[in-house]
């Protein structure tokens, strides 16, 4: 039986591990390497790095941090934000990254998955999905948002997700912005839509408050992994209590 995954996720902005809330009013949560020894201590599954203001500033991600947390770690390292070309990508897996995250620049061109899993295979290469609840003419749409949720491209978030599969990515982070940091639960609507659309894994993230909230979006939301900060960051639950909660409740998950 394949074990559903606990990842924590390092939001840095400018050297530093960042929370916010919907994307925005960050506050500091630590040093990056600190934040991901700590977590691998804790039996987390992976760790996924993502520098939120690289793509909204135009700069490219910052490969010597992520080559510091990665020779501090033996865990599985996602990272993304910033990623704009093969050349991006290729230089972050040479830092110690095992899998890339593309978002904003694969929306703009989005030959740009394909280029990544022709190179280094779809199981390093995922795609970061930073979704919305919008109100168009009266109507809800669920829209994908880049430069670190600050612009809605109009495009569809469930076109983009099975797109993005035949394209050649490997795995799906969504993140529902509505959610993003509010600790009140996932999007297990839109993460069991996107997982029934899709054959690839999901990681479900937005909105994680409790070990209940994981519980329900891997069984009802069907993710394959959840992914949290907040509860992580600041010593809400450490990522041990929640798998055991969820083994308790009939999750098969990786107990050190």
């Amino acid at each position: 039986m394949l074990t559903k995954r606990i990842i924590p996720c390092l939001d840095v902005d400018k050297g530093r591990v960042v929370k916010g809330v919907k994307f925005f009013d960050h506050v500091d949560a630590g040093d990056p390497v600190e934040q991901a020894r700590r977590y691998q201590a804790d039996g987390a599954d992976e760790l996924v790095f993502y520098d939120i203001s690289a793509s909204h500033e135009g700069r490219k991600i910052m490969a010597d941090l992520v080559r510091q947390v990665a020779d501090n770690v033996f865990m599985p390292l996602t990272v993304g934000g910033g990623i704009r070309t093969l050349d991006d990508a290729t230089r972050l897996i040479q830092a110690g990254a095992e899998k890339v995250s593309v978002n904003s620049a694969a929306v703009k061109r989005p030959e740009l998955i394909a280029e990544i899993a022709q190179k280094f295979g779809s199981c390093a290469t995922v795609l970061g999905l930073d979704a919305n609840r919008v109100m168009i003419d009266g109507v809800e749409k669920w829209r994908v948002f880049v430069n670190g949720g600050r612009v809605d491209t109009g495009v569809d978030v469930m076109s983009w997700a099975k797109q993005a599969q035949e394209l050649g990515a490997g795995e799906i982070v969504l993140n529902v912005m509505n959610a993003d940091g509010t600790t009140a639960g996932y999007d297990i609507e839109m993460t069991a839509a996107v997982s029934d659309a899709v054959s690839i894994p999901v990681v479900a993230s937005g909105g994680a408050g409790s070990p209940q909230h994981m519980l329900r979006v891997l069984k009802e939301g069907k993710a394959d992994a959840a992914l949290a900060a907040s509860i992580f960051h600041f010593n809400q639950y450490t990522v041990q209590q929640v798998k055991q909660y969820l083994h308790e409740h009939g999750v098969a998950v990786r107990l050190s």
